[in-house]
């Protein structure tokens, strides 16, 4: 079990959330229900899942959860691109964010390989 609130992908991701929330606010007000409804439950996903990760007792169940996380964060990044292609994000933003989002997406699946194989490990060991 790991302290979530230590773990520098859960650190980054709630930087990532709160930045979402911030570019989202000004996206035209029709988008309320979609793209910004959308993105915005995606970044918070994304802590959510790994702090709920990390109260697992299994580090099969830490990886299920880690794989919540990356499913969130590959929808966000699709929503990113898609306000890009409308206009809803001036570049220097959108790339800003993308970068992140690209740096978190290595950090859990360095994050979830890690468990892995300390679960093949302990396997092994026994």
């Amino acid at each position: 079990m790991h302290n979530f609130k230590k773990l520098n992908i859960w650190i980054l991701s709630m930087e990532l959330a709160k930045d979402i929330y911030e570019i989202t606010r000004t996206f035209p007000k029709e988008e309320m229900y979609g793209l910004i409804s959308q993105m915005r439950r995606c970044s918070v996903s994304i802590p959510s899942n790994i702090a709920e990760a990390t109260s697992r007792n299994s580090n099969k169940e830490v990886a299920h959860f880690l794989d919540f996380s990356i499913g969130s964060i590959f929808e966000l990044e699709t929503q990113l691109l898609i306000s890009k292609q409308l206009n809803f994000l001036e570049e220097r933003e959108s790339n800003i964010i993308e970068n992140k989002i690209n740096e978190l997406q290595k950090m859990i699946f360095g994050f979830r390989k890690n468990i892995i194989n300390q679960s093949v490990s302990k396997n092994l060991d026994s």
